[in-house]
């Protein structure tokens, strides 16, 4: 079986065997393996020049991997916890981000690294980012919702000439697995950009990312109980947004739920329901609602943080107050 880590672990080993300008850098990549062991054996097969242990200063190798990018490289940084790349903020939007806009050059440059709750990590490292970097202009947005999507959409965002926000829901590191005969007949490159139907229906949409997908694909398996046929649409990337698989499916069902674990306030979520009032509006029977964590840190008991996150009884909720308008 193939797990998701496993995906991600293979995607990065094979673009290093085929492209020696991508390197890697980032705390205990190298002797150590990783803080989920998944670069565990990746010194000894490419060496320290491609293998970079760092200091524990996440605006300070962000830095080099910019500078790396420039000259010629295409440099994949591992955060420990994506919660830490808070710490690179100012290099990410301010350099990497507008380097193309102020000077013409590219940086190819992958930021990955593990963010979510539900494994009682507490609030320093629980966190979902994304929203933070979405509003950055210049910056790709990936969250990945399968093992198959792991390894495909990673291969894309190193291939890719633009610095692009790799998020793992690190829930899904060992808990997702596939057969190895399904994980090698995927699609070895997945364009960044097109969303993914997961689960078609007919009277409402899930607009979902990352690790709250397999949330709504049992709250869609729950509802079908009910009688109620919901359509599952991961959106696979925020930045480029597949807007266009977001009204056509919004068009079929005439009702939208967005989800996702990020805090409501200034969430994602808040773009696609403003974008679907804004385009789509006529095709709307309901007001779209929205699940998502409340505007808290992330707690460390396990009962709090479980009231914090999305769940699948809040997901059949508001798909039951959407259906009665």
């Amino acid at each position: 079986m193939v797990t998701y880590l496993e995906a991600i672990r293979r995607a990065l080993e094979s673009e290093m065997r085929r492209d020696p300008r991508v390197i890697l850098l980032g705390e205990d990549i190298g002797r150590y393996g990783g803080a989920f062991r998944l670069t565990d054996g990746f010194l000894e097969q490419f060496g320290p020049d491609r293998v970079l242990d760092t200091p524990i200063s996440e605006e300070g190798f962000t830095g080099v991997a910019v500078g790396a990018a420039l000259e010629g490289f295409r440099p994949v940084v591992e955060y420990q916890f994506l919660d830490f790349i808070a710490s690179a903020f100012n290099m990410v939007t301010n350099f990497a981000a507008r380097l193309r806009y102020r000077t013409g050059a590219s940086a190819p440059i992958v930021l990955r690294g593990p963010a979510g709750g539900g494994v009682r990590a507490g609030p320093f490292h629980s966190q979902n980012p994304e929203a933070l970097f979405a509003h950055t202009p210049g910056i790709k947005v990936v969250a990945p919702a399968t093992v198959t999507d792991a390894a495909g959409l990673l291969r894309a965002a190193i291939r890719d000439d633009d610095p692009v926000l790799f998020v793992e829901h690190k829930r899904l590191y060992r808990s997702l697995r596939i057969p190895e005969e399904a994980f090698a007949s995927a699609p070895e490159v997945i364009p960044i950009g097109q969303a993914a139907m997961r689960q078609p229906g007919t009277d409402v949409t899930l607009a979902v990312y990352g690790g709250a997908v397999v949330l709504a694909l049992e709250a869609a398996a729950a509802l079908e109980e009910d009688g109620i046929e919901a359509e599952v649409l991961d959106l696979r990337a925020l930045v480029p947004l597949d807007r266009e698989a977001l009204f056509a499916s919004v068009g079929r069902t005439n009702r939208l739920v967005v989800i996702h674990e990020a805090q409501l306030t200034g969430g994602f979520g808040g773009e696609v329901a403003a974008l679907v009032a804004e385009h789509a509006f006529d095709s709307l029977d309901a007001p779209v609602l929205r699940v998502a964590a409340a505007d808290t840190p992330v707690p460390f008991a396990g009962e709090l943080e479980d009231a914090v996150l999305p769940s699948v009884a809040r997901i059949v909720d508001a798909v039951h107050r959407t259906l009665r308008y």
